[in-house]
């Protein structure tokens, strides 16, 4: 008797879970998250605009001109707040560790300036943009190297909710 009754419960614990994983499969699945919202998989998801569009620019020394690189990055990034009023951005410009505070701050500025215009350019209005530089108090990388420079040298579009905010 006793072998039939753990037999009976381990049958219906089995027979639970399976309707229970099934129920919810597509909201806790890791794998297979492509209805969530928010998840990478979202086209009009923050997470989506970070990872698979880009969020962020690269510069050369010294410079604020966008490369075609930038430009591409930039062109996706307008189509997707054109698309996606809800959201605003700030961007952020960074510099890397070489030169003066003072300098790094407007070369900063000037970075996010350039990635604002040419957003602007792209059709996104301007009151759903606003810049701030940041220079090289923010480092992504730290270390006296040029493989850490070119990733300090940046422009970063962060989303932010609501127009104008």
């Amino acid at each position: 008797m006793k072998k039939t009754t753990i037999a009976l419960l381990m049958i219906g614990a089995v027979a639970l879970s399976a309707c229970s994983r099934d129920r919810y499969n597509s909201a806790t699945d890791g794998a297979n998250n492509s209805g969530v919202a928010g998840s990478v998989n979202d086209p009009t998801s923050t997470a989506y605009f970070n990872q698979t569009i880009g969020d962020r620019v690269l510069f050369m020394v010294d410079q604020s001109t966008l490369s075609p690189q930038a430009q591409g990055i930039l062109d996706q990034q307008a189509q997707w707040l054109n698309s996606n009023t809800a959201y605003s951005a700030i961007i952020e410009g960074h510099a890397d560790e070489q030169g003066t505070r003072e300098y790094n701050v407007a070369l900063g500025a000037r970075r996010a300036s350039s990635v604002q215009s040419y957003l602007i350019e792209r059709g996104v209005a301007p009151g759903r943009l606003k810049t701030v530089s940041y220079g090289k108090e923010r480092p992504l990388a730290i270390c006296s190297d040029e493989s850490c420079y070119q990733q300090n040298r940046r422009a970063v579009t962060v989303l932010t909710t609501g127009a104008g905010t």
